[in-house]
């Protein structure tokens, strides 16, 4: 007999081979029928894995994560099984499930796939899904491997790569793929599947590699999430910040500046300034000090700090200067020149914590082929602070940042989220630095404060930085889309590295504790992901332009212009539209710029000395007085932003 323990904490007796569909329908025939991935001690396996001995079982259906995954991944060996029968010859390489569907990599040679050939590849997805083949998992040796994979140099790669008696197949329908598992029961679950687009690949992500045609698809349990998953789409291509961004003006790029650089356009450039302020202003309050540091530092400076060894690869070439035999690096992380500026004075435990705080632009050289608007740059502007605190200050500083973090999201919007405890892979210790003792106390004191502060929390293992945990804030968007937004971390490592010290009470040198923190991460990104869960409609004290002045001819600019001097001297950022053009079209374009609020002049509301004021939208207020208008302004801006 084996012992099942169900993610409840109860336990199930069960003859040994028992398999997790055996368990699901000892708990019900209702749920077994929707179960469609499972999980033992801590592994993915088949629902029809035989199990022999005790352990834990997770359940999974379409519902949760991992069902979703498995779903995927089995859609992926579908999507290759109709690519090999449509187009023989080709050679199949790797096909993962990711956040949104799946892709698979494939060497077409030299057939070129468009977007005309999707429906074909849809329809014979299907056909092979309806034959209800179920997936079944079997070993192999290294030499059966290579002998199926004959003439393939991209499977072949792969398999020369793994030991001998690792090596799984997944057969289904006449199919059979290098895999290591993790799917549904059969085909026959996928009963909507669409081809969202094709795009260039290098295999293996190495631009020195062939270049590959990477398939991207989706699919679903139900035509009607399909058909819902694709209005979402559409939707989300109104929303799409590279086209947000033009089309208010915010920020460009350029081939002659570089590809993942991006270029602030004054209206962007005021946003970002805004954030800055803000952002400025409740530090302030919090205690934190402004600094400044370069963009380049020496490359000793990021081997002692260890990102030289984690970020290397990703970074820009090292800077040489012949005569001085110097080498630079452009600056990949803020936080080895704050642990300087620590280093520039002698503290003691009086003066902890020490807050300091830079917007810093560092530099990553992602590839041209994963640069995206501002969510994938090459340049970036990181809202970066580090904390400098003893031991018994980091459960209070670690809870007021929470709070700092929670303020940001509460004035732009962000409401929906969750927190993500980031720990370590002890099964991965190379990834890391510092001694299992500190990264103990830092884990720790993440927990601690996250389940203080009453945050809905998940825990990630493996998702940790490399010197450190953090919690990480998980955010939906207005379309339901996840984003990480904002990052906390204990540090105990990097102050062991930059040897920094206080005196304490004893009189004694101590190490200081090193909080990490950035509530909107990226400027870039985040102003990106503002973007496009607003549509562009930023909170009203962030809008660029909160009211536009049309006046019906050129007769009444005179009086506009007072208006806007009224409303300037409010402190309401306005501009009148002075184009000879007809009204309608002043307000059709002020619509597409998206201005809160249109205030039209004519000939009565010069004459009542007051205004006639639309919102963007259509939502008409009626002829209104100057001073009653900069209320409605203050009054909505008061909702959002209340001071921290």
């Amino acid at each position: 007999m084996i012992h099942i323990t169900l993610p409840d904490g109860s336990v199930k007796t069960f003859e040994e081979n028992v398999t997790p569909m055996d368990v699901a329908k000892s708990i019900s025939e209702g749920f077994a029928r929707n179960v469609i991935s499972a999980n033992f001690n801590g592994t993915t396996v088949e629902t029809e894995t035989v199990l022999t001995t005790d352990g834990s079982l997770v359940l999974y259906t379409w519902n949760d994560t991992e069902g979703k995954t498995a779903f995927w991944h089995s859609s992926a060996h579908v999507l290759a099984q109709a690519v090999e029968e449509l187009y023989p010859g080709v050679k199949l390489t790797i096909g993962p499930a990711i956040e949104n569907g799946f892709y698979y990599d494939v060497d077409f040679g030299d057939i070129s796939i468009s977007e005309k050939d999707f429906k074909v590849i849809e329809d014979k997805m299907l056909e092979i899904a309806r034959g209800k083949h179920e997936f079944k998992m079997r070993s192999a040796t290294k030499a059966e491997a290579l002998r199926l994979y004959k003439g393939n140099e991209f499977k072949t790669e792969l398999i020369e790569n793994l030991e001998d008696g690792t090596i799984t197949f997944c057969d289904h329908s006449t199919f059979t793929d290098l895999c290591r598992g993790g799917h549904i029961p059969n085909t026959g679950i996928i009963k909507a599947a669409k081809v969202l687009s094709v795009a260039g690949a290098y295999w293996r992500g190495n631009e020195n590699n062939p270049q590959l045609t990477r398939i991207y698809g989706i699919s679903f349990p139900k035509q009607k999430e399909l058909t819902e998953y694709l209005e979402l789409l559409e939707e989300a291509k109104k929303r799409d910040h590279r086209k947000l961004g033009k089309e208010l003006e915010l920020f460009t790029f350029s081939q002659k500046v570089g590809a993942g650089l991006p270029l602030w356009l004054p209206k962007g450039a005021a946003l970002r300034e805004r954030l800055e302020n803000f952002l400025k202003a409740a530090q302030k309050k919090a205690g934190y000090e402004m600094v400044i540091t370069p963009h380049i530092g020496q490359k000793e400076l990021y081997v002692t700090s260890g990102h030289y060894a984690k970020y290397g690869a990703d970074s820009f070439q090292p800077i040489s200067t012949p005569k001085e035999g110097e080498e630079f690096l452009l600056k990949p992380m803020n936080c080895p020149h704050h642990c300087e500026i620590y280093n520039n004075s002698q503290w003691s435990y009086k003066d902890l914590p020490i807050r300091y705080a830079e917007f810093g632009t560092v530099y990553r050289y992602e590839q041209s082929g994963e640069l995206h608007g501002l969510t994938r740059v090459r340049g970036f502007t990181q809202d970066d602070a580090h904390l400098f605190c003893t031991p018994e200050q980091l459960d209070t500083e670690f809870k007021n940042v929470i709070d700092l973090v929670l303020y940001v999201f509460g004035s732009l919007g962000f409401e929906n989220f969750t927190a993500q405890v980031s720990l370590r892979d002890p099964e991965n210790p190379d990834k890391y630095i510092g001694s299992l003792e500190n990264w103990e106390k830092a884990e720790n004191a993440i927990m601690s404060a996250t389940i203080d502060k009453g945050l809905n929390y998940t825990v990630k293992t493996g998702e940790a930085a490399f010197y450190g945990p953090k919690l990480d804030f998980m955010v939906k968007d207005a379309l339901g889309r996840q984003w990480q937004l904002g990052t906390i971390q204990v540090d105990y490592n990097l102050p062991e590295r930059f040897n920094l010290t206080y005196k304490g009470s004893d009189n004694e040198l101590h190490r200081p504790v090193m909080i990490h923190r950035a509530p909107f991460g990226s400027m870039e990104r985040f102003i990106a992901i503002l973007l496009e869960h607003t549509a562009g409609n930023f909170p009203l004290w962030l809008m660029p332009t909160q009211a536009i002045i049309l006046s019906i001819s050129e007769k009444y600019e005179k009086y506009a212009e007072k208006v806007l001097n009224l409303l300037e001297n409010d402190e309401i950022r306005a501009l009148v539209d002075h184009r000879n053009e007809t009204i309608g079209k002043k307000i059709r374009e002020a619509e597409m710029q998206k201005h809160p609020y249109m205030i039209i002049i004519g000939e009565q509301e010069e004459q009542e000395n007051k205004i006639t004021v639309r919102m963007h939208g259509g939502e008409d207020l009626g002829m209104i007085s100057i001073k009653d208008f900069s209320e409605i302004i203050k009054k909505e801006i008061n909702k959002t932003l209340k001071p921290f």
